[in-house]
């Protein structure tokens, strides 16, 4: 089997400055990593989404695309390519158009959690500045993007206190980033991720891991900071397995599973929960989260069991080859029956 991993141009002409750039260095690592692990099994390329991809794609007869792309530009761009490949009929890893789509958008799946029953932080929806004005705000409040990952948009000034500096926060976010800028509840307590693997029934939960900020400095606010990423993982602890009883790892597992059907995602992704007062809070799901070896999450809880690196991105491979096995017997089913269903007429 031939695998091309695939993943975007560079983002860092789309976003300026330090976080389009360690996103750019992140993406390099990580199909490094990759390649490393998969050309022991498999025949593997790696590919830029550009506008020559589809050439290339059928030029290599490539028989799995593993999918890499957040996306550049757009409400929707970490759906932008896995429609491209649903449109040219070639398989990948990981999550579906709607998936995707679902839990990029933390607008839409925060009020899906919430019909669904998953406790999540409350919000308001900032489109303009004086949006603010018709709500009742009570401090402290998270500001973030609406439609970004690893952190990007949440800084250590992102934590706010007063309406005045809110408004200022909402007013920069809303020039860098698509609207509507999210202002969340602050929910305070120990924060968990937890990544799970598999489709629909048949998911698992990999070991939880709890990121401790106790040795953070403590003029820093605590929580999962853009500014903690990137400068101060040697003084934030990760402990995987999480320290806890049984029935609340069991109740975090339930809700992160649940949490990854609600999206209706597919292969892995990555859940971020904080528990305050033994109820678990989804503060988002990652429908693609980052697997740079021994630096993203979700690597760090397949090191803490069997899995392993290499384990963990060959599982992700062989739930996805699985998956697409499966969707071409239903369809020979279905034209099975369609046959016998018009003998008999």
């Amino acid at each position: 089997m031939k695998i091309a991993i695939v993943t975007d141009m560079l983002r860092i002409a789309y976003l300026p400055g330090e976080e389009g750039m360690r996103e750019d260095e992140q993406k390099r690592k990580t199909v490094q990593d990759l390649q490393e692990v998969i050309s022991k099994k498999y025949e593997c390329i790696d590919l830029v989404f550009a506008e020559n991809i589809t050439s290339k794609l059928v030029k290599e007869n490539v028989d799995l695309v593993f999918n890499l792309c957040n996306g550049i530009i757009g409400d929707t761009k970490l759906a932008q390519f896995p429609a491209f490949l649903e449109y040219e009929g070639i398989p990948y890893t990981g999550s579906s158009i709607l998936g995707h789509t679902l839990a990029y958008n933390k607008v839409v799946a925060c009020n899906l959690f919430k019909s669904a029953g998953i406790a999540t932080p409350k919000f308001i929806a900032v489109y303009d500045i004086n949006d603010l004005d018709n709500h009742e705000i009570q401090f402290p409040v998270l500001v973030k993007p609406c439609d970004e990952g690893s952190s990007r948009g949440i800084h250590e000034d992102s934590l706010i206190f007063d309406m005045e500096s809110l408004k200022n926060k909402v007013a920069e976010e809303l020039i860098l980033y698509n609207p509507p800028i999210m202002v969340c509840e602050y929910i305070e307590g120990r924060e968990f991720s937890i990544g799970i693997l598999g489709n629909g029934k048949q998911i698992e939960a990999l070991p939880i891991l709890e990121v401790d900020f106790e040795n953070l400095p403590s003029e820093m606010a605590g929580f999962y900071s853009f500014e903690v990423k990137s400068y101060y993982k040697d003084k934030t602890v990760y402990k995987c397995p999480a320290p806890l009883e049984d029935e609340v790892r069991i109740k975090i597992e339930g809700t992160a599973k649940k949490a990854f059907n609600t999206l209706m995602l597919r292969d892995y992704a990555r859940v971020d929960i904080r528990l305050k007062d033994n109820v678990p809070y989804v503060l988002e799901v990652n429908s693609l989260p980052g697997l740079q070896k021994g630096r993203s999450a979700i690597t760090r809880m397949a090191a803490a069991c069997e899995l392993g690196y290499e384990g963990l991105v060959l599982r992700i491979i062989e739930i996805a080859v699985k998956r697409y096995e499966e969707s071409i017997r239903r369809v020979a089913a279905a034209e099975s029956f369609k046959v016998a269903d018009s003998r008999a007429y």
